[in-house]
């Protein structure tokens, strides 16, 4: 069997240092690895309509955004196929076939559709097509036939909804979709990268995200007045690593060179934890480290963005060359999956 992955993100807005540690990070990786037969990434743009459903004007402007991230960041259209969800029109045809193979009930009791609603205080107005969100990624993983969907945590639910589809599909009508597995960050700080404010989770409605496209300047600033530990009164005073900000995104991004830079009075992160921990250390000089660490991380993504900016038409030249790829592909998918369904009906005419 091929090997075979589908990922992608939301064009809800430009992506963030989340997105970054907690998927994108390992898909350039895992494309450049050699490993896979192919690989496609979705700019899933008919599922942020969903919750934008009034403003697609923001979707249209933010696929732009998403693409120059993803190339900025080191996808090559050489190696990955990346397309636009919407114009593959197949997928919507599979979903609807789909949404036969699961309750209300289940959708309801998925983890990730309810902290999402709960989010964005659906809870008596909820649309559904937000709602049937796992069905519609269920198609989109399905379509290509991945066997691998590099995640984040808080996404395993929705891939065991979509292999529970795809095991209801083949036990009515034979063995015809590919059960896809997960592939979690390997670094335990990426699974869940908090929002500089201490919040479980970056969000762009609540401003505690670090953008890839931020300036040097916005970096400091954001850094600077990030979350620490709060009984961390006095440099003196014992501190917590565990669930101070600062030192998960330094979990995430600092490495043992970095110290020799930047803080050469430590060996590596270990050491500087260890201080903290029993005092002596102070909030400030983590962050103006921690800065440093993030200058440099994210200096070279912001430099080739502000380069492949100047060719916005390039880019949607690209888009269109893999969306129509991925369309290819992903009619032939549903071409098996309707005969398997035996609703093939005119096949056998030319």
């Amino acid at each position: 069997m091929s090997k075979i992955i589908l990922t992608g993100d939301r064009p809800s807005g430009k992506l963030h240092i989340g997105h970054y540690v907690g998927s994108l990070k390992r898909r350039v990786e895992l494309q450049n690895s050699g490993e896979f037969d192919k690989i496609y990434i979705m700019i899933a743009d008919a599922q942020a309509l969903t919750d934008n459903f009034d403003n697609p004007e923001k979707v249209r402007a933010n696929i732009t955004e998403v693409a120059l991230d993803y190339l900025a960041c080191g996808i090559d259209p050489t190696k990955s196929t990346v397309f636009v969800q919407s114009h593959v029109a197949e997928l919507t045809e599979l979903t609807f076939y789909y949404m036969n193979l699961v309750t209300l009930a289940r959708l309801e009791r998925n983890p990730t559709v309810k902290a999402e609603i709960k989010q964005k205080n659906y809870e008596l107005s909820l649309p559904m097509g937000f709602l049937t969100y796992p069905v519609s990624q269920t198609a989109d993983i399905t379509a290509f036939k991945a066997t691998t969907v590099p995640v984040g945590e808080d996404q395993l639910p929705m891939l065991e909804q979509a292999r529970e589809i795809v095991r209801s599909f083949n036990n009515l009508y034979g063995e015809t979709l590919v059960e896809p597995k997960a592939v979690l960050p390997e670094n335990k700080s990426c699974l869940r990268l908090p929002g500089t404010d201490g919040m479980a989770k970056m969000s762009k409605s609540l401003g505690n995200c670090i953008y890839l496209s931020d300036s040097a300047d916005e970096i400091k600033r954001k850094v600077m007045s990030m979350y620490t530990d709060p009984n961390h009164l006095k440099v003196s005073d014992p501190g917590d690593t565990e669930h101070n900000p600062t030192f998960i995104y330094l979990d995430a991004f600092a490495k043992d060179e970095q110290f020799s830079r930047y803080l050469p009075e430590y060996a590596n992160l270990a050491e500087m934890k260890a201080h903290y921990e029993r005092g002596g250390l102070g909030d400030m000089k983590v962050k103006k480290f921690l800065n440093a660490v993030m200058q440099e991380t994210l200096e070279p993504i912001r430099l080739r963005r502000e380069e492949l900016a100047k060719d916005i038409p390039a880019i949607w030249d690209m888009l269109y060359k893999g969306s129509e790829e991925a369309k290819a592909v992903a009619a032939q998918t549903l071409s098996e999956v309707k005969k398997a369904m035996r609703i093939d009906y005119f096949s056998d005419r030319k």
